[in-house]
């Protein structure tokens, strides 16, 4: 147990505004159709919806870009890849309309947008529930004039911000070389790169802080975590193999455990506000882009976890992508008696 001091994380809390932060990734959208059930059709055995509503919501990397302009006042900028399409002007909109930053965005006119539509119908006996998911996403290769253009913004952006996260989602825009180019330049101008990445995390050597959860995690060591022991000793293979100075390995229902270079012992974080009704759709963007705002700002690695894990507490209780803001932070922590959690080190 560490000796936690609620007034320190409360001025970290406070303190989430200021920084400014890069987010390089797979950007997209979340298209939300919904439609009222009328009849099934004659031409085949399908339900047929009567439109009622669409709404476009940011989605992949840019939920958790959306994330961070709630909390820090839209001082994010956005890097991904968009198509010469119907969809490439709604993403750019959403972008602005969560006032962040698209002058780094890079259009690319031989792929679609990332798009995944929930087509989703309710009767009037019945709640609201997803009929079909449609995904257009294209994870061919980058080419290299585009590969070239989102290094040549990588290098213009980073100094003006104070952290980068990378966003993989495995569509394809984080290459080795994209990677790399960002990690190189931002220890050039001494910023912080915190890595959100679900596989291949040797790809990312070098950043500052990655955010893996279990299954990932024991992917990469080629274990499973089942106790103390196990899980020490996974934080401390994934710390060596990437040569990151922070591991932040969320796990469920388990709380997060926070690893730092050559720190002899872990430090792990319970659930907050345990509910049995809960979506933990997004819940992981809204979990990196508390916690790098937290380190941007000067938080220790245990402080930014624990900010971290009260934001998600939060956004699990709304349905689909949810943010998040730094009052809505101080009132759960303000609620919450921290005497019956132990934070043990």
């Amino acid at each position: 147990m560490f000796d936690f001091d609620r007034n320190k994380l409360e001025e970290y809390i406070d303190k989430l505004s200021n920084p400014r932060v890069l987010i390089i990734g797979d950007m997209g959208i979340d298209e939300m159709v919904y439609g009222d059930t009328e009849r099934i059709s004659r031409e085949a055995p399908v339900l047929i919806l009567r439109h009622s509503h669409t709404k476009i919501i940011l989605g992949q990397a840019a939920n958790a870009a959306h994330n961070l302009a709630t909390i820090n006042g839209g001082k994010v900028s956005a890097i991904g890849l968009y198509g010469d399409d119907y969809y490439g002007p709604m993403l750019l909109e959403a972008f602005q309309k969560a006032g962040i930053n698209t002058d780094y965005m890079v259009q690319d006119k031989s792929r679609t947008t990332t798009v995944k539509s929930r087509i989703s119908g309710a009767s009037f006996h019945s709640v609201t529930q997803q009929v079909v998911r449609i995904d257009r996403v294209d994870e061919s290769s980058l080419s290299q004039e585009i590969e070239d253009k989102i290094i040549e913004n990588i290098k213009k952006a980073i100094p003006e911000h104070d952290a980068i996260i990378l966003s993989d989602y495995n569509i394809g825009l984080l290459t080795d070389r994209i990677i790399q180019e960002t990690v190189k330049t931002a220890k050039e101008y001494g910023k912080i790169v915190v890595a959100d990445v679900q596989k291949n995390m040797t790809r990312y050597k070098g950043v500052y802080a990655l955010t893996p959860n279990q299954p990932d995690s024991e992917k990469a060591v080629g274990y499973f975590i089942k106790d103390e022991n196990s899980l020490s000793k996974a934080g401390e293979d994934i710390l060596k193999m990437t040569d990151a100075k922070v591991l932040l390995l969320t796990r469920g229902g388990d709380g997060m455990a926070v690893f730092e270079h050559e720190k002899p012992t872990h430090t792990d974080v319970p659930v907050f506000n345990k509910t049995d009704v809960f979506d933990v759709t997004g819940a992981g963007d809204t979990v990196v882009a508390s916690f790098t705002l937290a380190l941007a700002a000067g938080a220790e690695p245990k402080y930014a976890a624990i900010i971290g894990n009260i934001a998600a507490s939060i956004v699990i209780r709304s349905f689909g992508c949810a943010t998040t803001t730094i009052q809505e932070l101080k009132n759960s922590l303000h609620k919450m008696n921290m005497n019956n959690y132990i934070i043990k080190a």
